[in-house]
């Protein structure tokens, strides 16, 4: 399992998660609404050219909403259009794009530039 940690002030950002892969199912419910999520809670994805953590949106409890309130554009959800939308809850600095609007994914996208990765010690011998 890895935590991933603000690069900025090694707060922690996310629970414990192991790699894994995208859900299947279908991509957008029938009518406006959030789509299911796209990551399995307690699994993420690196993205093609690793310059994104995939994850599920209740993955991040070290976490909390940009103040800039003009990065929370959507209709139904969050769009993830307008910069970063989740800063570390320690530091408040941008970490993540946030997306669960009615026409994008159901996802969090950390930055992976803005973390650090810090495995599991094992404390049993």
């Amino acid at each position: 399992m890895t935590i991933f940690r603000c690069a900025a002030c090694q707060q922690p950002v996310t629970s414990d998660v192991v790699p894994g892969e995208p859900l299947g199912g279908p991509e957008r419910p029938l009518s406006n609404g959030v789509a299911a999520p796209r990551m399995a809670r307690g699994t993420f994805k690196i993205n093609f050219d690793s310059s994104l953590l995939i994850l599920h949106p209740d993955d991040l409890p070290g976490t909390t909403i940009h103040p800039d309130r003009g990065r929370l554009g959507g209709c139904c959800g969050l769009a993830g259009q307008d910069g970063p939308i989740l800063v570390c809850a320690g530091c408040r600095v941008d970490v993540a794009t946030k997306e669960s609007d009615c026409w994008t994914d159901n996802l969090v996208a950390l930055i992976a530039a803005a973390v650090t990765e810090q495995p599991e010690t094992s404390t049993s011998e």
